[in-house]
């Protein structure tokens, strides 16, 4: 059965002492005016004596917070000693069994492991024993009071406890989901770092190759190409900074790639010798997160072609359906150096995929060469 939302409230440290303090001076004055309002003729204590019984009985109530079992050791011994010697008479029995449910509910909501059960059992047999042998009037509480009274102590540690069981297991879960942002945000940034140095690096890579391999017989075309190392390379220095001012939350970063960012991408793998015929047709109104995905996975695709596949031509795909965003890139590349399925880049597309409850398709064609085929579903704003 749920603890209502109300018990788990938690008041702030000056809340707290301001509440502890009142509830101690409540319980000392309830204790002072039951032991006084005795029945006519009934026995009376002096003054004095009934005033340092109900100090003793509220005063531990404003520190129960930061010593729970000090606490109740006092309170419970003391409503012990007032019940035995009938300072507190019988008739006031609720005053004291106020101040010890109090204190054991404060052991059972902060005091962990074995302490607070034994707090409990020594305390309310000890007042349930000096209650029973003092009983002083024949209107007094006898021994289905007393074991009553008993149930309620053991009912107001139990509350505290099932409180504090609460809180540690709503900490945990809090710890748990605090941990698995944690985990999702380093993937999703390791995605984003691999689609941006990937594919800049490998066309810098290829063209490197190729400029070092020319450089002496045809300069121009080496210069060429030390041309598109540079501008690929500031490129991606731009993009990664976009990515870290993202990560740092700065309100004036570039916006997210999107759809329009895919002729870049094309030109650059034009520029490292793999021709791109690109094709955005229908309706490709789609949300951020879905470009952003699109983009990403064209990115990828287009990094393994110009890596693995050889002198090749390629053709990017993007169709808006309704409710729906198709990507495919294909090529007639070879297919003998393709990533490995369980690749970090594939595990990325996948998991962006994935993400919008979308399928991917990675495998060679029948005709030849290599295919990319994903679908990203999107609900469209009404």
């Amino acid at each position: 059965m749920p603890v209502p939302s109300a018990l788990l409230w938690r008041p702030g440290p000056g809340q707290r002492r301001v509440l502890d303090s009142a509830l101690a001076a409540g319980v000392t004055l309830l204790c002072w005016y039951a032991a006084a309002d005795a029945p006519a003729g009934g026995p009376r204590e002096p003054a004095w004596l009934t005033l340092l019984a109900g100090l003793a009985l509220g005063a531990p109530l404003a520190v129960r917070r930061r010593l729970p079992l000090g606490a109740a050791t006092v309170v419970l011994a003391t409503t012990t000693a007032c019940l035995a010697t009938g300072v507190v008479p019988d008739f006031a029995f609720p005053a004291p069994a106020l101040a010890a449910g109090i204190a054991l509910y404060s052991v059972g909501a902060t005091v962990p492991g074995r302490r607070g059960p034994a707090v409990l059992v020594l305390g309310a047999a000890a007042v349930s024993a000096a209650t029973l042998v003092a009983t002083r009037s024949a209107d007094g509480p006898g021994p289905v009071e007393v074991a009553f009274a008993a149930l309620l102590l053991g009912a107001c540690w139990l509350l505290g406890w099932t409180l504090r069981e609460r809180r540690a297991n709503a900490a945990g879960a809090a710890a748990l989901a605090t941990a698995r942002a944690v985990t999702e945000e380093r993937l999703r940034i390791a995605r984003e770092i691999h689609d941006i140095v990937g594919h800049s690096l490998t066309v810098i890579a290829v063209k490197s190759a190729i400029g070092s391999h020319v450089a002496a017989q045809r300069p121009a075309e080496a210069a060429a190409a030390l041309d598109v190392i540079a501008a690929t390379s500031r490129s991606a220095l731009a993009e990664l900074r976009r990515a870290v001012d993202a990560l740092r939350a700065e309100p004036d970063f570039a916006p997210a790639p999107t759809l329009a960012d895919l002729r870049q991408l094309a030109d650059r793998a034009a520029a490292a010798g793999v021709p791109v015929e690109l094709d955005v047709r229908g309706d490709c109104d789609v949300p951020d997160g879905v470009a952003l995905a699109a983009v990403r996975i064209v990115q990828e695709s287009l990094t393994n072609v110009v890596k693995h596949a050889g002198p090749a031509r390629c053709r990017v795909d993007v169709v808006g359906c309704p409710g729906e965003l198709r990507v495919e890139v294909t090529d007639d590349g070879s297919a003998g150096r393709r990533p490995a399925p369980d690749g970090a880049g594939l595990t990325g597309m996948r998991e962006r995929v994935a993400l919008h409850a979308g399928a991917l398709t990675v495998g060679p064609r029948e005709a030849g060469g290599f295919r990319v085929l994903a679908t990203l579903p999107y609900d469209r704003p009404a």
